[in-house]
C-alpha cells in the first residue's frame, strides 16, 4: 500500500508523439479506394436498440473497431484520419503509449476507483499540476470543484457559486454558445432546436450577440465589437434598461458548436473590465477550447485575462469522463455539500489527464497545436471554391463556412449560409478517409477538431482531403 500513485514525475515518452512517426498509417490511408459507407450488421443493430437522439452516427456511419493516434479504423478494415477526437476530447489521440501507462499504473497500485470527493495521492498530484498551468494571478489563490463527469455539470455548478456569491440570479450568455445539455445549461444555449420543445427551462438569462465581424449582428462590421461593448455597459449602468444586475456573464472564448468562431481579444478584454467593475463573475467555458487546442493551455489566455471561474471537462481528463470548475478563492461561498455528485471522484481520469497536462507543461504541446493549426488554416484559406463564405479559427479548432453562391449577398456582402452543401462536404470527405463535424448556424460549417499530437504531414493531407471534398460537392 505504499506510495499509492502519487505522479510526480512526468509519465512521458520522449518526444514520440511528435515526430513523424505515422508514414505507415498515413501510406495506407492514401492507399485505400474511396470508403464503403453502407450500413453493416453493427449499424443495422444500432438503429434498431439505440435512441432516436442519437446524432453523429447519423452523418458518420462507422462501425469503430480500432484506433491509434489520429487514426481509426472501422469495421470494414477502413481507416480515416479523426478529426472529430470525440468532440476534442482526445488531446494526445487514440491508445497513446503514456495515456495507456498511467492507467496500467493506476490499475496495479490498488487506489480505489471512485472516491466520491475524498482525497488521494493521485488527486493531489493532478490539483497541484492543474494549478500549475494556471494564469500567474490564479495559481496560488484558486480552489477546484470536481464535479459529475460532463461539462454541462460543471456549467451548472458555476452558475449556481455565481449566484449564492452575488445574491443575483440573472445570467448573461452569448448568441451561439453551447454549455451543455441539461435543462440548466440549455437556458444558457445559443441553438433553438434542443431547447424549442421544453417550454420553460431555467429563467433569468439574458441573451446578447456574440460579434462576428464578417457576419455582425449588428451591421457595423469590425466595429461591432464595440457596439457589443457599448450595449452591455448600457444594460448595467442604465437604471431604465429592463434588465436587473448579473450574477455572472459566461462566455466562450472560441464559440465551437456555433462553427469555431474566436472571439475578439479586445472584446474579451472588454468583458473582463466591466464585469470586474460591476462585481460579476466571469466564466470562461473552456471544456472544448481549453487543454491547449487553441495554441494557449486555455483559450482566454490569447486576451492575456484571468477569468473569476474555468469550467473544464473533455481533454481535462485524457480521453476519461471528468469535468471540474476552478475558481479564485474569493468566490469560495457555498456550503458544505451546495454541489455534488457520485461519480466526482475518477481516479483513472485524474491520472490520465495528467498525462495530457505533463504534455502541456512539460512539452509545450499547446505551441505545437497552435503551428499545426496556423498550417491548417493557411492550407484551407488557399483553396479556391465559391462555395466557402470563410475559413476561420484559433489554433486547432477550425472550421469552414460553406455558403451558396447562386442566393442574394446579404448588406455585408455574405452570401447566405448552406447547410445542406455543408453536409456533402462532411459526407465527400468521409468517403476520402477524414472524419469532420458539421456546425454553425443552419449546420453550415465542416468543423475540425483533431488530436493536438497531430504532424505537418497529417496537416497537409487533411487539407488535401477537404479540398477534393469541397470540389466536389461544388459540383453535386
Amino acid at each position: 500500500m505504499d506510495n499509492l500513485c502519487i505522479n510526480d514525475e512526468p509519465q512521458t515518452t520522449s518526444g514520440v508523439a511528435l515526430e513523424n512517426t505515422a508514414a505507415a498509417p498515413l501510406t495506407q490511408l492514401r492507399q485505400q479506394s474511396e470508403r464503403n459507407l453502407d450500413n453493416d450488421i453493427l449499424l443495422e443493430r444500432q438503429q434498431q436498440r439505440e435512441s432516436n437522439a442519437r446524432s453523429y452516427p447519423r452523418r458518420l456511419p462507422l462501425a469503430l473497431v480500432r484506433g491509434h493516434g489520429i487514426y481509426v479504423e472501422d469495421s470494414r478494415g477502413q481507416l480515416y484520419i479523426d478529426a472529430l477526437a470525440a468532440a476534442g476530447t482526445l488531446a494526445l489521440g487514440h491508445h497513446h503509449p503514456d495515456i495507456q501507462e498511467a492507467i496500467g499504473h493506476t490499475l496495479n497500485c490498488g487506489v480505489p476507483m471512485q472516491t466520491l470527493d475524498l482525497t488521494t495521492p493521485v488527486k493531489d498530484a493532478f490539483i497541484d499540476r492543474l494549478f500549475s498551468l494556471l494564469p500567474t494571478g490564479l495559481q496560488s489563490n484558486s480552489r477546484v470543484q470536481f464535479c459529475s463527469p460532463c461539462g454541462a455539470d460543471a456549467v451548472e455548478a458555476a452558475i449556481k457559486l455565481a449566484k449564492t456569491a452575488t445574491g443575483r440570479q440573472n445570467v448573461i450568455a452569448f448568441a451561439g454558445a453551447y454549455h451543455g445539455m441539461t435543462q440548466g445549461t440549455l437556458s444558457l444555449m445559443g441553438n433553438l432546436g434542443p431547447k424549442r420543445h421544453l417550454g420553460t427551462t431555467v429563467p433569468g438569462v439574458q441573451f446578447l450577440p456574440y460579434p462576428h465581424a464578417r457576419r455582425c449582428p449588428y451591421g457595423l462590421g469590425a466595429a461591432g465589437v464595440q457596439a457589443s461593448l457599448n450595449q452591455l455597459d448600457s444594460m448595467l449602468t442604465d437604471p431604465e434598461s429592463g434588465v436587473l444586475p448579473p450574477a455572472a456573464v459566461i462566455v466562450e472564448a472560441v464559440q465551437g458548436e456555433a462553427g469555431a468562431l474566436p472571439a475578439d481579444v479586445e472584446w474579451l478584454r472588454g468583458l473582463r473590465r466591466l464585469t470586474r467593475q460591476h462585481g460579476i463573475a466571469l466564466i470562461l467555458d473552456e471544456v472544448q477550447a481549453g487543454m491547449g487546442r487553441t495554441g494557449q493551455v486555455f483559450a482566454f489566455q490569447h486576451a492575456g485575462i484571468e477569468p473569476d471561474m474555468i469550467v473544464l471537462s473533455k481533454a481535462i481528463g485524457g480521453g476519461l469522463p471528468l469535468a471540474l470548475l476552478v475558481y479564485h478563492q474569493d468566490w469560495d461561498t457555498w456550503q458544505p455539500g451546495a454541489h455534488a455528485g457520485t461519480f466526482r471522484g475518477n481516479q483513472l481520469a485524474m491520472a490520465t489527464g495528467q498525462v495530457v497536462m505533463n504534455w502541456l507543461y512539460d512539452k509545450q504541446l499547446h505551441l505545437h497545436a497552435g503551428q499545426m493549426g496556423e498550417r491548417l488554416l493557411a492550407r484551407l484559406r488557399q483553396i479556391q471554391s465559391p462555395i466557402i463564405g470563410e475559413v476561420r479559427g484559433r489554433g486547432l479548432m477550425v472550421g469552414v463556412e460553406i455558403v451558396d453562391p447562386q442566393q442574394p449577398q446579404d448588406a455585408l456582402g455574405n452570401y447566405p449560409l448552406d447547410g445542406q452543401r455543408a453536409r456533402q462536404v462532411q459526407r465527400q470527405a468521409l468517403t476520402l478517409g477524414l472524419i469532420t463535424e458539421v456546425g454553425g448556424r443552419h449546420g453550415s460549417t465542416v468543423r475540425l477538431l483533431p488530436p493536438l499530437i497531430i504532424h505537418e504531414t497529417e496537416v497537409d493531407v487533411m487539407a488535401d482531403i477537404l479540398s477534393e471534398a469541397i470540389m466536389r460537392a461544388e459540383n453535386q
